[in-house]
């Protein structure tokens, strides 16, 4: 794996006044953000080494390394957390991060091509695939499941799609 930064998390603001902060994290399991080493900015300029200190409704406690007061703290609201894609753990071949899939081309089972992967999604029940279609600004919103999507090649950047009848067609 490269060493591509792969969002994380992001700072919700303060919490309480010692410094700790509202942490919302986007990795499967929400308390692997601290175990990957430190968080960096998007520009990579700063890093933070991550402690967790709690669970919170829809987010975690934590101690940022450098940030001390409630000001420090609410001065980090909004700021986006990345980690280098290196360090993820290997996946079995069957799973993939999400990373890995955005601007993959997505291709019907006869070879031809019917757009890129332009997000995944995931809103509590399943993963959706958000496809891009070439030459307009309309997406498509396909279940990842087996039946949906058959094939994933990584290595070929291609995805081999069976939609149901009529999903694609109705979008000229």
């Amino acid at each position: 794996m490269s060493n591509e930064m792969i969002f994380v998390g992001a700072i919700a603001g303060a919490f309480g006044v010692k410094g700790e902060v509202r942490l919302k994290s986007f990795t499967s399991k929400p308390e692997s953000i601290a175990e990957y080493g430190p968080v960096f900015t998007d520009d990579g300029t700063r890093s933070f080494n991550v402690s967790l200190t709690g669970h919170l409704k829809n987010a975690l406690s934590a101690k940022l390394s450098g940030v001390q007061t409630k000001e420090d703290a609410d001065a980090l609201r909004g700021l986006q957390l990345f980690v280098p894609r290196g360090k993820f753990p290997q996946l079995p071949d069957d799973e993939y991060y999400y990373a890995e899939l955005i601007d993959l081309g997505v291709f019907d089972a006869g070879g031809t091509q019917i757009g890129k992967v332009h997000s995944v999604q995931n809103h509590g029940a399943s993963d959706i695939l958000e496809i891009s279609q070439p030459g307009t600004s309309s997406t498509v919103l396909l279940p990842f499941t087996r039946k949906n999507v058959p094939k994933v090649d990584t290595k070929a950047s291609r995805i081999i799609i069976d939609p149901p009848d009529g999903l694609f067609e109705d979008l000229s």
